[in-house]
């Protein structure tokens, strides 16, 4: 599997890419900007994602404005939804509001609230489908 970090504090950088290198290759970015790019050059290289772990609030670009740039990049290439990449929100905010735009407007997969838990972060990887008891 294919994993994009996007994260712009160190530590839960490095957090993510711990729990998550186990289970495929990892890459990093610190903020929006840099995952769209990421995703664009996955994307011409043939090898997309399958995973994306987007932090919301960040510097340069937030996570729900690149949310909305790789969803609608994925629709222009008439990428079907079964083959969206999957994209779980990072966020330290336990606010409705936030995930709400994340998950309903801005068409993120899932979610997680910090400080992230290896066993929720799998049982998500479990729920989606992108690896296997």
């Amino acid at each position: 599997m294919r994993i994009l970090i996007v994260e712009d504090d160190f530590t839960n950088r490095v957090v993510l890419q711990k729990y998550l290198s186990a289970y495929g290759e990892c890459d990093v970015a610190v903020n929006g900007e840099e995952a769209v790019q990421a995703h664009q050059l996955a994307l011409d290289e043939a090898n997309p994602y399958q995973l994306i772990c987007l932090d919301i609030m960040m510097p340069t670009l937030d996570g729900n404005e690149a949310l909305k740039i790789i969803r609608d990049k994925e629709k222009l290439l008439n990428v079907s939804p079964e083959k969206e990449v999957k994209i779980i929100m990072v966020t330290a905010l336990d606010s409705p509001h936030d995930v709400f735009d994340s998950y309903y407007s801005g068409g993120c997969t899932s979610y997680l609230i910090k400080p992230i838990q290896k066993s929720t972060l799998i049982a998500q990887l479990k729920d989606l489908k992108l690896i296997s008891d």
